[in-house]
C-alpha cells in the first residue's frame, strides 16, 4: 500500500538544539496525524534556512510532480546585545517570503523570533504554544489552498 499523503520537507535550524527539538516534535506530531511523508534536513542557523529552501526548490524541479508538496521551516532567533538579531530575523524572513511567493510554495514558517530563551521554550513546547505544530498545519493548509485553486480535490 502506498502513502498518498503530502510530501513535506522540514528544514530546521539547530543553533538552539533544545528549542529545535521541541519545534520538531510538534511539527512531526501534526504531520504524522496528516499521514504526511516527511524528510528532514538541518542547517546551522536561521540565516541558512533560505539558502537550503532555495536549494530544495531547485533540486525539486527535476521531478514531476515536484519533489515536495510543502515545506516546514523551524528555527529560533533570540535577541542578544547586538543588532545581529535584527539582521538574522529580518533578512531570513524577507528571503523566505520572496522564495515562497516567487515559487508559489506551500510553506509553514515556524521560525521563532523572541526576546529570550524563556519565550522560545514557551512557544516551541508541544504543551505550550506548539509553534512547530502550527507551522506544519500551516504548510498542510497551504497545500490545500494550492490544490483547491488548481481544481485538485485530494
Amino acid at each position: 500500500m502506498t502513502n498518498d499523503g503530502p510530501r513535506i520537507l522540514i528544514i530546521e535550524a539547530v543553533f538552539y538544539p533544545d528549542i529545535a527539538e521541541s519545534l520538531r516534535t510538534g511539527a512531526m506530531a501534526a504531520l504524522e496525524e496528516a499521514d504526511a511523508r516527511v524528510e528532514r534536513i538541518w542547517v546551522p542557523g536561521v540565516l541558512e534556512i533560505p539558502a537550503a529552501l532555495a536549494m530544495a526548490v531547485e533540486a525539486g524541479k527535476r521531478f514531476e510532480p515536484a519533489a515536495y508538496d510543502g515545506f516546514v521551516l523551524l528555527g529560533c532567533v533570540i535577541r542578544g546585545e547586538t543588532s545581529h538579531y535584527d539582521i538574522v530575523a529580518n533578512d531570513s524572513a524577507r528571503a523566505v517570503m520572496d522564495l515562497a511567493v516567487g515559487h508559489r510554495l506551500a510553506l509553514g514558517n515556524g521560525i521563532l523570533t523572541v526576546e529570550n530563551a524563556q519565550q522560545a521554550h514557551a512557544r516551541a513546547a508541544i504543551d505550550g504554544r506548539d509553534k512547530g505544530g502550527f507551522a506544519a498545519r500551516a504548510a498542510l493548509a497551504m497545500i490545500g489552498v494550492r490544490r483547491s485553486l488548481q481544481g485538485d480535490n485530494r
